[in-house]
């Protein structure tokens, strides 16, 4: 925030001059507090980190209901082919009601894993932004990756858009794989 010094030629009096005193010492402390704020950069990272951690648990979360979502609409939808059909076809439509069931508690279980991965890596990731002082831990980090780790730093969105969008391909192969074997 900028501020504008007008220039006066003096106080007309002591009144006048304490308050012009006053003013300067507001500014300087408001001034001095966001020299602070710029400054801290371990708490920066800590907040940054906290937003990451976060982020993977809201993204657990999310595959954890997409998954049981799947789950449940593929039980729901063999569970009505099986009423449909008599005699001998019933007793399949059973048993796909019963391995669309275990495809979907599958694909949850590999889901909440990938999630649990994620913020996982998530919290070792701040810990270790947290404990270097906002250096990403390029000690514990080999030479051909640190790149690709600085780039991610700076721009989370898309590592986490890729990642969700690879967790989502591995399930639908899981799932189709399952359905043509």
């Amino acid at each position: 925030m900028k501020h504008r010094v007008t220039h006066r030629s003096g106080a007309k009096g002591p009144d006048e001059l304490r308050q012009q005193i006053e003013h300067t010492r507001h500014q300087l402390g408001h001034t001095v507090a966001q020299l602070v704020g710029k400054a801290d950069v371990k708490g920066r990272a800590r907040v940054r980190a906290a937003d990451l951690r976060d982020k993977a648990g809201a993204m657990t979360v999310q595959l954890r209901v997409s998954a049981a979502h799947a789950g449940h609409g593929m039980q729901d939808r063999a569970s009505r082919a099986g009423h449909v059909v008599q005699g001998g076809v019933a007793q399949a439509g059973h048993a796909v009601q019963g391995k669309a069931a275990r495809v979907g508690h599958a694909v949850q279980g590999r889901a909440a894993h990938a999630g649990h991965t994620a913020q996982g890596r998530a919290s070792r990731a701040g810990h270790v932004v947290q404990g270097r002082g906002g250096r990403a831990g390029h000690a514990a980090v080999p030479q051909p990756l640190r790149g690709a780790l600085r780039a991610g730093m700076r721009h989370p969105g898309p590592v986490l858009a890729v990642g969700v969008l690879g967790a989502a391909v591995v399930a639908a192969g899981v799932v189709w794989r399952r359905q043509h074997h």
